[in-house]
């Protein structure tokens, strides 16, 4: 047989049938899974970042009104002063009962409470007379504070509980308590 009779017998050239795209190779669903894992995971931390935020802006909002609160008050100035370190003094207990919920931080008073404070946040700006007047500014009759570096401490302090990045030692300290 010669190259022409062998040629003539070959078949016409086929074309295998088109590529479905349904159902996916197994490597899509895989990069579907992940993807999907990973939205989850996207918005779970964006909820919980929202709402941390959202409490901050409150607390922020509510040391505002407390500051506006003591500039608008009449009255003597250790009133008002005692008055002012009450208010703030409230607001932190309240910002810690929702940011710190197992840790007791309910019964604590006097230097305990400032030792809570000092442990779990930034207190750099909490000097001796800052402690005695969130120590027992409720129980005194003159109160001598310096009010804008009370509100800066409790600004720092608000700021490192919600803004900044976790403390590991903050964290294990008060994990340790419940």
């Amino acid at each position: 047989m010669d190259s022409e009779e062998l040629l003539a017998q070959l078949a016409d050239i086929h074309l295998p049938e088109p590529v479905s795209f349904w159902p996916p190779a197994p490597g899509w669903w895989v990069l579907a899974v992940l993807l999907l894992i990973g939205l989850i995971l996207f918005a779970r931390w964006w909820s919980r970042h929202h709402a941390k935020q959202q409490v901050y802006l409150h607390a922020i909002a509510e040391l505002d009104r407390c500051m506006q609160a003591y500039s608008e008050q009449e009255g003597s100035v250790d009133q008002r002063k005692l008055d002012y370190v009450n208010a703030v003094n409230s607001v932190l207990r309240r910002v810690a009962l929702v940011h710190f919920p197992d840790s007791g931080v309910a019964s604590l008073g006097g230097a305990e409470w400032v030792d809570f404070i000092r442990k779990n946040g930034d207190s750099s700006g909490l000097d001796d007379n800052l402690a005695a007047a969130l120590s027992f500014g409720r129980f005194q009759t003159r109160c001598d504070v310096d009010v804008d570096a009370l509100d800066s401490l409790g600004r720092s302090w608000l700021k490192s509980l919600y803004l900044d990045k976790p403390n590991p030692v903050a964290t294990t300290a008060t994990a340790g308590k419940s």
